[in-house]
């Protein structure tokens, strides 16, 4: 039974929940095939967060150059990793507005 839905409009292949918010974060991109055929502009390899519960998009996090395969939130909440198909591992750190975000409904 499904809870919870996030609609994007590439695939998306991994997906963290916040241990501190009700926040998810979901990664992806465009098809692996068509990835050296376009621009890296057009691939839309960020990581998306949505409210939890609301499902609503509020931010993204662009850097990958190439399908994020794997998202995790650091325990504390304060940062997340990601990893994707052009070799790189991020880690992100987050801004106060992050900290401070409040979802209005």
């Amino acid at each position: 039974e499904k809870m919870y839905g996030y609609k994007t409009e590439r695939p998306m292949n991994s997906a963290s929940i916040s241990p501190v918010r009700d926040h998810v974060v979901v990664g992806g991109g465009q098809e692996a095939m068509e990835v050296t055929t376009t621009a890296s502009q057009v691939g839309k390899f960020d990581a998306r967060f949505f409210h939890l519960v609301f499902e609503e998009e509020f931010a993204r996090v662009k850097g990958h150059f190439g399908p994020i395969n794997t998202l995790a939130f650091h325990p504390n909440g304060m940062s997340f990793a990601s990893g994707a198909e052009d070799g790189f591992v991020r880690l992100q750190k987050f801004d106060p507005d992050y900290i401070d975000y409040t979802f209005e409904c």
